[in-house]
């Protein structure tokens, strides 16, 4: 199977790679996704050192891409948040992640961008939030598949 699904993902600090794993378990289940599609996580620049994404990445060999939160806010999203804005910088992070990274387009090169069509990017699932008793912090995460499947 291609590896053509980037999940964005924004979360807490000290989110464990329990939660973000589980999360990423439900939402490709509800959408009859398949985890081996998976090609990598993707995030804010500022979490490239989160443990639980570090971790999870180690764990299932996903590589990690990071976006400036400049870049970030140039993206078109379903689903912006003024909270995210205020709190990083950007009105999204999952939503905008993973749309960036579904894309081959070289970033440096890039103009702000106005959609998802302008990206020839597949947006799959909307940013869901994920919390799990007994498991630090929240994940939200968002899925997009790479622009170059037919």
């Amino acid at each position: 199977m291609q590896q053509v699904l980037w999940v964005g993902i924004g979360c807490k600090r000290g989110t464990s790679w329990q939660l973000i794993d589980w999360a990423i378990e439900q939402i490709f289940r509800e959408n009859q996704l398949f985890p081996s599609a998976i090609a990598g996580i993707a995030t804010i620049d500022t979490k490239a050192s989160e443990v639980g994404l570090i971790e999870l990445c180690n764990l299932r060999n996903f590589p990690l891409k990071t976006f400036s939160a400049q870049i970030l806010s140039s993206v078109c999203v379903p689903n912006p948040a003024t909270i995210t804005n205020h709190k990083v910088g950007t009105p999204s992070v999952a939503e905008a992640a993973a749309i960036l990274a579904a894309t081959q387009t070289p970033l440096l090169a890039a103009s702000p961008f106005t959609s998802t069509e302008a990206l020839r990017v597949r947006f799959l699932v909307p940013k869901q939030i994920f919390q799990l008793q007994g498991q630090p912090g929240a994940v939200t995460l968002a899925v997009a598949q790479a622009s170059n499947i037919i």
